[in-house]
């Protein structure tokens, strides 16, 4: 039997902080809250740090940009994994759903023969990881030709998280068509003829996007597979997607399409970013308001894994909750969205994932991360 005796920390629990505390972890899952003594185990003083339930995330992009850093610019996938794993052993994170974009041939690595070759990488690697690495496929719905390929990921269990996009100009995330051009000219270098012809086929490919979205969101349900809608951005749009029986609002828009998410039964999802920046990159809802209104359930890295960490020890004071509020916006919430009973808090039981953060010049860095029990990550030259 494995084990494993955490002490001296400052222990996060679901509703309170334990000071002083201790964890004994056998064969990677929650054995004892602070027992009187770990003898038989591995012993690990963290010397006052704190101890928090390892962050899990929704939603990450950060992986297509390891893959394709610039346009057209590629890298093995296996040495994307690898490196994306890495990033997110040492930022915290013990379970990410990498956002895998199925768009066609619009956004350079989002084309869907690509996106699909991303997600056999990303299974691939699952068994080598430092963390547990899901698949979170995104279908942009004005794509005709995606659930030709997706509905043999959803059949064939390849994806752990399914969502719906619509990145059409006029709705959503690019209210106008000036902010949608600007965009894509900027990021993957597009000509004005090549940005007419693709606002024409998303115009086109409007039609039939509801009967197509509906068709894989029920064979993903069907398969216990979690589900989730982008931009919300107004009520009808809330409605049509709870309709379709999803139970995820990444990144809601406005207060109103969030506080309509909530009262169906939806769990909102918001960008760490978006706090420690202190606004949208793209002219949406701040973070913070939702946090502040209650209508924020989870934060997710949406492309930058080390803001997760960082924004649990600014919301505090930001937001006036208290750490263990703060806490579960990584990790209980977003492990009850994502149907996984086994982890999301320190708790008898519950699989040993965990994260001891040091304050170093008032910034909150992981120290040491143990996924299942197991080290995946310490900083400096600890080796316990």
């Amino acid at each position: 039997m494995s084990r494993l005796y955490l002490c001296h920390c400052s222990l996060v629990l679901s509703d309170r902080v334990l000071e002083d505390a201790a964890l004994l972890v056998e064969d990677g899952v929650i054995a004892a809250i602070g027992p009187a003594s770990g003898k038989g185990a591995v012993e690990v003083d963290l010397g006052g740090q704190t101890l928090l339930p390892g962050i899990i995330d929704l939603h990450c992009d950060a992986l297509e940009h390891e893959v394709e850093p610039r346009p057209n610019v590629h890298f093995p996938l296996e040495f994307a994994c690898a490196q994306a794993d890495q990033r997110n052993a040492c930022a915290g994170v013990t379970t990410v759903y990498h956002a895998i974009a199925f768009a066609n041939e619009e956004l350079g690595v989002r084309n869907n023969a690509f996106a699909a070759q991303v997600v056999a990488g990303v299974n691939a690697w699952r068994p080598h990881g430092l963390v547990d690495n899901r698949v979170h496929c995104r279908y942009e719905v004005t794509d005709t030709a995606a659930p030709e390929v997706l509905l043999p990921l959803i059949e064939g269990s390849a994806m752990h998280l399914f969502s719906v996009m619509d990145h059409s100009p006029g709705q959503g995330q690019y209210k106008e068509m000036a902010a949608f051009r600007r965009f894509l000219s900027r990021k993957y270098h597009r000509t004005e003829a090549e940005l007419d012809a693709l606002v024409q086929s998303k115009v086109e490919g409007a039609r039939g996007a509801l009967d197509r979205a509906r068709g894989l969101v029920s064979a993903a349900i069907a398969k216990g597979v979690a589900t989730a809608s982008h931009d919300d951005d107004s009520l009808a749009k809330v409605a049509n997607m709870r309709g379709l029986g999803i139970g995820i609002s990444e990144f809601p828009i406005n207060m109103g399409a969030a506080l309509a998410a909530r009262e169906s039964g939806m769990v909102t999802v918001f960008g760490a970013p978006n706090i420690l920046r202190g606004k949208s990159q793209s002219g949406a809802m701040r973070a913070l308001d939702a946090v502040q209104a209650g209508l924020a359930d989870c934060l997710c890295a949406d492309y930058h894994p080390a803001t997760l960490l960082a924004a649990v020890f600014q919301l505090p004071a930001l937001a006036g909750i208290s750490l263990p509020e703060a806490a579960r916006l990584v990790s209980a919430n977003p492990a009850r969205a994502a149907g996984l009973k086994d982890r999301g808090e320190i708790a008898v039981g519950k699989r040993a994932d965990l994260v001891s953060v040091a304050k170093i010049q008032g910034q909150a860095r992981a120290a040491r991360v143990y996924s299942a029990g197991r080290l995946a990550y310490a900083s400096g030259s600890s080796h316990a």
